[in-house]
């Protein structure tokens, strides 16, 4: 209520800073005809003249006849008119401006702004962030919440898929620590989108691997538990992310999930923090890189910064369009370039796990099987702990024809 006040009184202020001045130009009251002034000041000069012998008594005589006829005609003409229809005018022009612009004010804030959105000081942000982040869903609630969007999204497999599937889950009941058959139902579930079934599976995956689980199983499960929540990030797995922390703190998921976080209590200015550098750099990133480049410039938004993503690396929608319009051969001699350097960079530079799949995948366009199966192996030894990497690569190495 306060704020409102105080909106209305400078609104006040500024019309009346508009409207007043115009209005006392117009004045109130008869103002005497300027005639008048001057014909008495002319009389009075010529006393002044006479006095000092510069007029002759009959000149003087004859000037002092004149211009009292002629103050005689303006006295019967009688005082001038209040204003003049421009001052009015003006005094018009002014109100309307100074309702528009008050008007215009308001409108803009019921746009742009927050009505009726509690004041809090940074320090009562700062602990409303803390408590949000203490007060963490678990992950059975979080995935309650998110049931009916993630149901809607889910593939439903054809009829004999799902009949081999239950097979392999009857299996499952006689041998339940099968890790080859543990594997091969996560993998159904998350191509089906069963996020919650698939993360169930991972966990019981990691619980059969004991210490011989990898950070990138870890990684996927977390992944898997994120996916189950509807995006949230519950208690258990900010847990996970501390223990992948400890285990692989150069890990490119850290930096990701940590953002992710940040975002949801309510600190967009961290999680472009956190994300930045991911999203600029990438270089062995992989998919996070990819995830934090979509989500980064809401981020600064929501922070209230000025920023811009560097352009990709690749090709431009400029070279698309140009190869569009080349000759067949042209355009393979144009991929072939581009294919290329992209290999050439790679080899010089490393680059995320996107960057080989782009490679492998333009190598089995172009009908270079060996150079497709040369990338693939070595995309698998640099990705090898990064479950979420492997499998784009995997599914570019099998669309190239160098993997299954």
């Amino acid at each position: 209520m306060l704020f409102w006040i105080i909106a209305i009184l400078l609104a006040l202020f500024v019309a009346a800073s508009l409207v007043v001045p115009l209005w006392r130009r117009g004045g109130t009251g008869q103002v005497p005809p300027p005639d008048q002034a001057i014909y008495r000041d002319q009389l009075a000069e010529v006393d002044r003249d006479l006095a000092r012998g510069v007029l002759a008594a009959d000149e003087a005589a004859r000037t002092r006849t004149e211009v009292a006829r002629r103050l005689l005609a303006a006295d019967r003409a009688g005082p001038a008119p209040t204003g003049d229809p421009g001052l009015r005018t003006s005094r018009a022009t002014g109100v309307v401006l100074a309702l528009a612009l008050a008007a215009g004010s308001v409108g803009l804030y019921l746009s742009l702004g927050a009505p009726g959105y509690v004041d809090q000081p940074l320090a009562a942000r700062l602990a409303s962030a803390e408590e949000r982040f203490r007060n963490r869903l678990p992950q059975s609630q979080a995935e309650a919440a998110a049931a009916d969007a993630l149901a809607a999204a889910r593939i439903t497999p054809p009829d004999d898929i799902a009949a081999t599937v239950a097979e392999v889950r009857a299996a499952l009941d006689q041998a339940p620590d099968d890790l080859p058959t543990l594997t091969l139902l996560r993998d159904f579930e998350t191509g089906t989108r069963n996020w919650p079934e698939a993360a169930r599976l991972m966990a019981r995956i990691l619980a059969v691997k004991g210490a011989a689980a990898t950070t990138g199983d870890l990684t996927l499960l977390i992944d898997l538990q994120v996916f189950a929540a509807g995006g949230h990030v519950s208690a258990e797995t900010v847990q996970l992310l501390e223990q992948l922390a400890a285990a692989a703190p150069e890990s490119p998921a850290i930096p990701f999930f940590q953002g992710l976080v940040y975002s949801e209590i309510g600190r967009p200015d961290l999680a472009f923090s956190a994300w930045r550098p991911l999203a600029e750099a990438g270089d062995g990133a992989g998919v996070f890189a990819t995830r934090a480049r979509a989500m980064i410039g809401q981020a600064a938004a929501d922070a209230g910064l000025d920023y811009a993503l560097p352009p990709e690396r690749g090709p431009t929608a400029a070279d698309v369009a140009a190869a569009e319009t080349m000759a067949p051969e042209d355009r393979q001699a144009m991929i072939a370039q581009m294919v290329a350097g992209l290999a050439e960079r790679l080899a010089r530079d490393g680059g995320p796990a996107a960057d080989w799949a782009q490679l492998i995948t333009a190598y089995g366009v172009l009908g270079q099987t060996e150079a497709a199966l040369s990338a693939w192996d070595e995309a698998q030894a640099l990705f090898a702990e990064d479950a979420a990497a492997m499998a784009a690569l995997q599914a570019a190495a099998t669309s190239a024809g160098v993997a299954q």
